[in-house]
């Protein structure tokens, strides 16, 4: 697992990184993200930095086809830092999530994902993100692309959805398990990070949406 660590994202220098610094705002965050747990017999994510280090892990011991509950999303330290809970719904096209603070024993939620809904396959929209809170009436997200195929973007639904805060791209070298995450500052990495679990889990396993790639274009 060490070897494969390292061939994920080694603590040097990546010219595929570098070339995306060239084009992005020095404030965005560029994460790698493995969809694998380091625990055993565990299923999850592994997070790195832009320097190789750890940032976020989930650690999940249900199976991976298995439909969960709850997912916390923790720090290198293994601290939750959100948990993101399944709502239930009466009809299996009305898929949403709550993402929550810390360990989710506050009830404090601060955003709501919920699966699009659309007859027509040639619809790019995947999710719709309400905050939730003191924010509910200010903000509102799409998200756009292809989780499948690791090409989609979290676009600020105001004026027309023009502006990105978080974006998942494929990382070529290292396969679909591997992908890079880009955050902006106004949403932040664990938020953003939350949102991925929320999509895995709606079009993971075998469930990836087949729509539109998105140009890798930023507004910030």
């Amino acid at each position: 697992k060490t070897i494969l660590m390292a061939k994920v994202h080694p603590n040097a220098a990546d010219p595929e990184q570098e070339d995306h610094h060239q084009q992005e705002p020095p404030t965005v965050l560029v994460l790698t993200v493995w969809r694998k747990s380091l625990l055993f017999n565990c299923h999850g994510f592994t997070v790195f930095d832009a320097n190789g280090d750890l940032a976020f892990r989930v650690d999940c011991y249900a199976t991976a086809s298995s439909r969960r509950a709850e997912v916390v999303l923790m720090d290198a330290a293994g601290k939750p830092l959100l948990t993101v809970r399944r709502r239930k719904r009466l009809s299996l096209t009305q898929h949403c999530w709550v993402i929550y603070d810390g360990d989710g024993t506050t009830a404090r939620p601060l955003l709501s994902v919920r699966r699009h809904a659309s007859l027509r396959s040639s619809s790019k929209t995947l999710a719709h993100v309400t905050p939730l809170g003191s924010a509910a009436a200010e903000y509102s997200y799409v998200v756009e692309g292809s989780y499948g195929r690791r090409a989609c973007a979290v676009r600020d639904a105001r004026g027309g959805g023009a502006a990105v805060v978080a974006e998942v791209r494929r990382k070529e070298s290292v396969g679909d398990d591997v992908f890079r995450l880009v955050a902006d500052p106004r949403l932040g990495a664990p938020l953003a990070m939350g949102l991925v679990i929320a999509l895995d889990e709606m079009f993971g396993a075998g469930n990836g949406s087949a729509r539109s790639l998105l140009p890798r274009t930023w507004s910030v």
